[in-house]
């Protein structure tokens, strides 16, 4: 697929993120104003309330956007999904006859503050980078033992906070939890000492369902993606997490992009998952490319300084689907919602410039490694910014997420003061 040309004209640019091949969803606020649905195009947000006010958009008998998040629409189905990206298209493309009604409906992004897309219902976050397991297994278990014995059977998963759900540009504030230093016999209640980024995909669940559901119904279920930065406090999750897993080290926060990227705009990139040792079993097996070729990048400002590229990888790099992801949570019964978001785990490529955790860029601390500005990092440092970026590239035209970025602020004082 080429560039699809519309009457915008900054969504023609080859390297704008927001084509009319793209057509995201966010949701966005102007000055004085509350917040509302919103699809990317150029340089400009069309106001979807007021497209579906003066009847550009009708797609229901009962509205989909009088609500400032997308899970209305998520909750009508694949069917009305197409109909919508269908409908925006035929406003949006060069040629259009409705351009002069459109263009009252369109918002310079320059002038707006994003908001989470959607109510988040459930989050699960997975462990499904096979070059994430593998470091951190090495640098804890030894090489010999670095992949747990289920890891290349099924994705391993912890359910996670919904409420640590934040949009891109979030402060993010470094947390205190119970530290046990090898030095000392007794644990004690500190601020986080090591804080670390995680460079992740987010599946958004678009259909609901009830039981187990396989891989093919659960990539038709999901609605879109975003970027995902899953904020991890390194020696609380040390101390925790045998022998149930992450809890409190995984809680702060989880950053995500302002705009969900729909499957239907990724479908040219899709790819396949790598090759396995071990043929999964039936309700997991791929059902043709299930991946995306999406590529990644981390970068790291120093407060009031440059930023600096710490990490580019892939999406193709993941061992497991978000549809296996989904299909296997599915398995002992659990309801889906629409709106429950899947992190992707972890994504790391084999060369040391494609990891995507500073774990794993400074092996465990052991290792500081050296920004642009010629400063040493091994964990993220209060005042630093980190950024998220993922692009799908195609024939003169681009996709892209919108920037995921956080910055991380002292921890407080006093954490019980009233």
């Amino acid at each position: 697929m080429s560039l699809m040309k519309s009457w915008v004209a900054s969504a023609n640019s080859p390297e704008t993120p927001f084509p009319l091949n793209n057509l995201p969803y966010g949701v966005f606020s102007t000055p004085g104003t509350d917040p509302r649905c919103g699809v990317a195009i150029g340089d400009m947000i069309l106001d979807c309330q007021m497209a579906e006010d003066i009847g550009l958009i009708s797609l229901t008998d009962n509205g989909l956007f009088d609500v400032p998040f997308w899970n209305e629409l998520m909750e009508e189905g694949p069917a009305v999904w197409a109909a919508l990206r269908s409908r925006l298209t035929g406003l949006l493309e060069q040629g259009s006859t409705d351009q002069a009604r459109v263009e009252p409906c369109l918002v310079p992004m320059a002038q707006v503050e994003m908001h989470l897309p959607m109510v988040v219902c459930e989050y699960t976050d997975f462990y499904s980078g096979r070059h994430h397991a593998t470091n951190v297994g090495t640098m804890f278990r030894g090489a010999e033992n670095a992949l747990p014995p289920n890891w290349l059977h099924i994705p391993i998963g912890y359910n996670g906070r919904a409420s640590s759900v934040v949009v891109s540009g979030t402060d993010v504030r470094r947390p205190w939890g119970q530290l046990k230093s090898p030095d000392h016999d007794l644990p004690a209640f500190l601020p986080c000492r090591r804080f670390d980024v995680e460079l992740e995909m987010g599946a958004i669940v678009g259909t609901a369902s009830e039981g187990p559901i396989t891989v093919q119904e659960a990539d038709d279920n999901i609605f879109g993606y975003v970027l995902l930065n899953d904020w991890s406090a390194r020696d609380i999750q040390a101390w925790e997490y045998q022998p149930l897993g992450p809890f409190q080290a995984k809680a702060t926060a989880t950053s995500i992009s302002p705009w969900i990227v729909t499957k239907a705009a990724l479908e040219p990139f899709r790819c396949d998952t790598p090759p396995r040792e071990f043929a999964l079993l039936d309700h997991l097996k791929d059902v043709g490319p299930m991946l995306y070729d999406i590529d990644l990048s981390v970068t790291l400002a120093p407060k009031g300084k440059p930023a600096s590229t710490i990490a580019r990888t892939n999406y193709n790099q993941m061992y497991y689907s978000a549809a296996q992801q989904l299909a296997h949570h599915t398995t002992a019964g659990s309801p889906m919602n629409a709106g429950d978001l899947l992190g992707s785990g972890t994504i790391s490529g084999p060369e040391k410039s494609e990891r995507g955790s500073l774990l794993e860029l400074s092996w465990g601390g052991k290792e500081p490694f050296t920004l642009e500005t010629g400063e040493t990092r091994s964990f993220v440092e209060d005042g630093d910014t980190l950024t998220l970026t993922g692009t799908a590239k195609g024939d003169g035209y681009t996709i892209g997420f919108g920037d995921c970025f956080g910055t991380l602020i002292p921890a407080l004082k006093d954490p019980y003061a009233r």
